[in-house]
């Protein structure tokens, strides 16, 4: 796990990077400027159990292509994930607050995930346990209006423009950032690639 100080702010942005690109950065930059935050890791995962594994690239491919383009001082990118044993993200978060227990973490997702949200598991207890950052992605603006967790935890929302106190709120507590958009994805990226 990076090393923090306690009180530091946190971005907690996981995903299997499979490939990394620039819209991954995007979402960082916005996360760190918005959110005002000292870091933000990258936590590459040893795999997405809601997502076919066949075209995976190994673990240690993808941490050395993230460390590649994750270039801003700020971002560490781990895989503490693999060495803890986790896969899910209750999991992986209830590590992380138990070795880091001063520091204001904030989950960072893009808002393609909100959609499907409730279907990973132990999502309220996600929820539960530190402030999520929605981030605007293509074709997504709209899925945080009607997904099951921004109904569910609506009370807990609040306005973009007070994103820089959500560090320091106690979960439930959310935010749905805009900004500019990048249409790449991995999956867009992996199908390109296989198609040439």
């Amino acid at each position: 796990m990076p090393h923090v100080e306690p009180g530091m702010a946190v971005g907690l942005f996981g995903g299997s990077f499979n490939p990394p690109h620039d819209g991954h950065v995007l979402v960082t930059e916005l996360a760190i400027k918005r959110l005002r935050l000292d870091q933000l890791w990258w936590m590459v995962t040893p795999g997405n159990p809601l997502k076919d594994a066949a075209d995976l690239r190994p673990l240690a491919e993808r941490l050395s292509l993230s460390e590649t383009i994750a270039v801003d001082p700020k971002v560490k990118v781990t895989a503490f994930e693999a060495a803890h044993d986790v896969r899910f993200t209750a999991d992986t978060l209830a590590v992380i607050r138990r070795y880091n227990p001063s520091v204001r973490f904030v989950w960072i997702m893009g808002a393609d995930n909100l959609r499907d949200f409730h279907r990973w598991q132990n999502w309220r207890d996600i929820a539960l346990t530190f402030p999520i950052a929605v981030i605007d992605r293509p074709g997504s603006t709209l899925s945080y209006l009607s997904s099951k967790m921004a109904k569910t935890y609506g009370y807990a929302r609040i306005d973009e423009t007070d994103a820089p106190l959500l560090p320091s709120l106690p979960a439930p507590a959310w935010t749905f950032l805009h900004g500019p958009r990048s249409p790449l994805s991995s999956t867009a990226i992996r199908n390109a690639v296989s198609i040439s």
